[in-house]
């Protein structure tokens, strides 16, 4: 599979996010997988934005014990790799730049949550600063008055700024702080106090503005939580029912949920019938039916009956919380896109500071210009050096198509695979439980050679230790006849064949057609049964001894409906569509056509996808696979995009693949599609407006029109439209 090793990069917001509660309790330093040392994770409150992602990785890369860094700026995670013994020095050059590192899995209590930062110091700013402007326009006590308001609004609005600009300067880091309070010291000097003042206010509010609209995006998933009550009603040793914590009940614990009530732990219902609104876990629009034996999902609406269930997850292994903390991990995922801008703003921020030194010196000096006028545009052009709304344009719209995904029941691993979507032109599926229910029944037997109790019998001793969906139709039906099973020795499952065994010292087989041709036992009477059988749709299942073969079975299984429309969509957004199966030729076409797919090939091995597949991908655009995540395990790391079905409740699927779909509906394919089109529509826009208001202004400027009321504006506003108009995906 693709690699998801990874790091965040997000911007300017100054507020603060509330740590994931669905952090694992346990202490901050972890064994590394690797085996290398420990692994840390700190949450940083401070670290908004890739400047501060920049300093805290020049304090850190290079020092003794630290192999390894990862940044998460939209969860405001850092990872270390390090050696044991370099803890407590990791930690100690952190706080040296002004950052507290945090344990993410500290419990907190609700008295110590964070509160919204004061208005007032900003207030004060704001009036002090259009006082500087209304006194130096009126002249008033000129220019002690206006000089005294602009330094009022800069120490109450713009104290956090000098002081973050002076730890990146001290440790040689130019960002926007640095940038901002170098250009506002420049404008003190050369006598402009109001403009100065009014441009620290603005730079403040638009912060302020910024650190809000992120906290949105952060959030976007973690609000789902909300939906899961904190309290469940718990069946007692005495048999008394008792209303506990949610968080405290254990696994294998009997609760019960009234009607109009939320599920508040995933399980398994014991007795009841009920509607289950399950929209925020799958993504379905309409309720669902269940009954005794069914899944029960966390969050879930129970809308009619009452329900009783055993708990299979504890609170913090739901299937809700899971999604969650899949989606704010694929948030540390770069896509390619944000890898790019990522790269061009390491070049683009020291490349304008050294054009506005060159404006500043070289016009007086060489051409006789006036220092004042050059060494102020000098100073209008730093304010637009700090590329922010450049690189933050990516991951925020990044994080609101995957919330718009994980809202629609479609569990995206990662930004890549969100950003190649929307160049999708091939989509390879498996049949059974993919295009069909995967719950096929037995519809013909026939007898060949023997008699015909031996063979059922040989035929259902060797169905029942298989675990494909044919084979445990097989094995079904024949249980329900009576047949009692044989000892099996030396059973080996055949991938993409079938499976064998020896029953009373001889070996017999049970499997496909090409299985029955590989062992060279078919002959053209059994053509001609095989011809019919198939020519029906329906699979066949053969069982032959040493010298033939025994008996045939004639398997069928139904076409979901929302196949045909998911196909349908699929063709109408140009996705082209291939049915990669085990089965016969005959049959997969017949279902291929009924759902309307453009090919079929039959007699497929896991091998033969992997190669239909990477033969795909020659001929441009990206290719995925659809599949169940273990027995298409090939196809689906060979193909750029893997789809995992029916991943609700599935740990194995939610962990591995590319993009899991939260239930079987195979509509959500084209919906995966149409979000990453429109996520990569919203990047586009994003990277133009950001780059064309800089490459306008940086214009202005070197032209006489710019000044630092528009630098700020060009600025901070473009940061605002972007963040803004990614925000929008969630709307999706």
């Amino acid at each position: 599979m693709t690699d998801h090793s990874h790091s965040e990069s997000s911007c300017c917001g100054g507020g603060c996010a509330s740590r994931s509660p669905l952090a694992p309790p346990s202490s901050p330093s972890l064994p590394d997988s690797a085996g290398a040392g420990i692994r840390s994770e700190f949450l940083i409150r401070q670290m908004d934005c890739p400047t501060e992602e920049a300093l805290i990785r020049g304090k850190l890369t290079g020092m003794t014990g630290v192999q390894g860094l990862s940044f998460n700026l939209m969860q405001r995670l850092l990872t270390v790799d390090h050696e044991a013994s370099a803890l407590d020095a990791i930690q100690s050059a952190i706080r040296s730049l002004g950052f507290e590192p945090e344990n993410p899995a500290a419990e907190r209590d609700e008295d110590e949550a964070e509160t919204p930062a004061s208005v007032l110091p900003l207030a004060v700013a704001g009036l002090a600063a259009m006082g500087a402007e209304a006194a130096d326009w009126l002249h008033l006590l000129t220019p002690w008055l206006p000089a005294a308001l602009a330094l009022l609004a800069v120490f109450s609005g713009g104290l956090t700024t000098y002081r973050k600009g002076w730890t990146a300067l001290a440790n040689r880091k130019l960002n926007i702080n640095a940038l901002m309070s170098i250009a506002v010291t420049g404008a003190f000097l050369i006598g402009q106090w109001p403009e100065a003042a009014m441009v620290m206010f603005l730079f403040a509010v638009a912060e302020r503005i910024e650190a809000a609209s992120l906290d949105r995006a952060r959030n976007a998933i973690r609000g789902l939580l909300a939906m899961t009550p904190d309290r469940a009603l718990v069946l007692q040793p005495d048999g008394g029912w008792l209303t506990v914590e949610a968080a405290t009940v254990p696994v294998e614990a009997r609760v019960r949920v009234k009607p109009g009530e939320r599920v508040p732990l995933d399980g398994q219902i014991l007795s009841g019938q009920s509607a289950l609104d399950q929209s925020p876990i799958t993504g379905e629009s309409v309720p669902v039916d269940k009954g005794p034996g069914d899944a029960v999902f966390a969050g879930s609406i129970n809308q009619s009956g009452e329900l009783e269930y055993r708990v299979t997850a504890a609170a913090t292994d739901s299937t809700l919380a899971r999604i969650i903390r899949a989606v704010e991990s694929a948030q540390g995922a770069r896509a390619p896109t944000q890898r790019f801008v990522d790269r061009f703003a390491e070049v683009y921020t020291p490349t304008v500071f050294a054009l506005a030194l060159l404006v500043a010196v070289i016009p007086p000096l060489a051409f006789g210009g006036v220092w004042f006028d050059w060494i102020y545009k000098a100073l209008v052009l730093l304010v637009i050096a700090c590329p922010c709304a450049l690189v933050i344009s990516t991951p925020v719209s990044i994080v609101s198509g995957l919330a718009a995904a994980a809202r629609h029941g479609i569990l995206v691993k990662g930004g890549v695979y969100l950003e190649q979507g929307h160049a999708l032109r091939w989509l390879a599926l498996d049949k059974t439980g993919t295009i069909t229910h995967g719950k096929p029944a037995l519809t013909d037997r026939q007898v060949l050679a023997g008699e015909e109790d031996e063979a059922l019998r040989i035929a259902y001793s060797l169905a029942r230790r298989s675990d494909h969906p044919v084979s445990l139709a097989v094995a079904g039906a024949l249980a329900d006849t009576g047949s009692a099973p044989l000892d099996v020795t030396a059973f080996n499952a055949l991938p993409g064949r079938g499976v064998t065994g020896r029953i009373n010292d001889r070996t017999y087989h049970l499997g496909n057609h090409r299985l029955i041709e590989d062992l060279k036992l078919c002959s053209p009477a059994i053509e001609s049964h095989l011809q019919i059988l198939e020519a029906q749709g329906k699979t066949t299942v053969l069982l032959a001894g040493e010298d033939g073969v025994l008996a045939l079975f004639g398997v069928a299984d139904t076409v979901k409906d929302s196949s045909r429309e998911a196909i349908a969509d699929l063709h109408r957004l140009g996705v082209k569509t291939l049915m990669l199966s085990g089965d016969n030729p005959t049959t997969a076409r017949f279902i291929a056509d009924a759902v309307g797919m453009d090919e079929a090939r039959g007699n497929q091995l896991p091998e033969d996808k992997a190669a239909a597949i990477a033969a795909l991908t020659g001929d441009g655009g990206r290719v995925g696979m659809v599949g169940d995540g273990i027995n298409d395990a090939p196809a689906l790391a060979r193909a750029d995009i893997g789809f995992a079905m029916g991943a609700a409740g599935t740990d194995t699927a939610i962990e591995t693949a590319d993009v899991a779909l939260m239930d079987d509906d195979l509509r959500k394919i084209p919906v995966f599609v149409r979000i990453s089109r429109a996520t990569a529509v919203v990047l586009k826009q994003n990277i133009t407006v950001a780059l064309g208001i800089k490459a306008v202004f940086l214009a202005l400027t070197l032209s006489g029109h710019g000044t630092m009321w528009m630098a700020v504006f060009a600025d901070m506003g473009a940061s605002l439209i972007v963040v803004f108009n990614g925000l929008r995906l969630l709307r999706l």
